[in-house]
């Protein structure tokens, strides 16, 4: 009868079933419409060892004890915690839904505020973190690249191809349907990189190709052609590289798949903007100086 009293009460395992990556296990437990009142308690019905059915009231009696009060503070400010469980939802949809719900009116009673912590607030700092290495990487790039060809043009060209190769990032996040979050920040900032190093091979075969006084739009056709084919397989190289996990095949892929998706996304737009893009903006800020 004890067995039985807990699965009605608290319910117990009976099995488990395997969902992605984790088992989760089958609670058998009694309606909640049985157990919400003292009186449906006293009511619950138990088999007894000679097959019949005996209420709870019978053979136990409930007492109601009150817990010993304790008050939590936090900056001296008295706080109560309040935590929650997701599943089958994202984090930045639900933590949106609650924010909703607390801004309506009499939501909270006056004097009353609120602070989203837990995971959510960690994810913000590291957030904020990879926002900082970003534009670190970015601006150390623009630098790099002004020291080694000392011409405002070429460091520019260069680091506008990248950033636009990075705002790709979320289109290929968009049509995959997955929720921007470090691991893809990570990628957006390994972008930057890929396609700085491959803007400098055709820069340095754009240098070698221009003499003073020559036409300049036929040293960048010249570049663009005779780098298009090492450009064209590094990058298709990589793309296939990245792929099986970008399709989250295998165990353990599912927690690297944004990373290989934005990856992916930036340099399928590499191609055309380097070869493409690069060269005209070029061409215009040379020309406009």
């Amino acid at each position: 009868m004890t067995r039985a009293l807990q699965t009605a009460l608290a319910g117990s395992v009976a099995t488990s079933y395997a969902q992605e990556t984790k088992i989760v296990g089958v609670r058998v437990w009694t309606p909640a419409g049985s157990r919400a009142t003292q009186a449906q308690l006293d009511d619950l019905p138990l088999r007894a060892p000679d097959g019949h059915l005996v209420p709870l009231r019978r053979i136990a009696t409930f007492e109601t004890l009150s817990g010993q009060p304790q008050i939590t503070r936090e900056n001296l400010k008295s706080m109560i915690a309040v935590t929650g469980r997701i599943e089958g939802r994202d984090l930045g949809s639900v933590v949106q839904d609650v924010k909703q719900t607390l801004a309506a009116g009499g939501a909270l009673p006056g004097g009353v505020y609120y602070e989203l912590g837990g995971l959510y607030q960690q994810q913000q700092i590291a957030f904020k973190g990879l926002m900082t290495v970003f534009a670190a990487a970015a601006a150390l790039v623009f630098l790099l690249l002004l020291f080694l060809y000392e011409s405002f043009a070429v460091a520019a060209s260069i680091l506008c191809t990248s950033l636009l190769s990075v705002s790709a990032v979320f289109i290929g996040l968009w049509l995959t349907g997955i929720e921007l979050n470090i691991s893809a920040m990570m990628g957006m900032t390994m972008i930057i990189g890929v396609v700085t190093e491959v803007a400098v091979f055709y820069f340095s075969e754009q240098r070698q190709r221009h003499r003073p006084g020559r036409d300049l739009r036929r040293s960048l056709v010249g570049a663009g052609q005779f780098r298009a084919r090492p450009i064209a397989m590094t990058t298709l190289a990589a793309i296939l590289t990245l792929l099986p996990l970008a399709l989250a095949i295998g165990a353990g892929s599912e927690m690297q798949q944004p990373l290989a998706v934005a990856i992916i996304s930036g340099l399928v737009v590499q191609l055309p903007l380097v070869l493409f893009f690069m060269p005209t903006l070029y061409a215009w800020i040379e020309k406009a100086r």
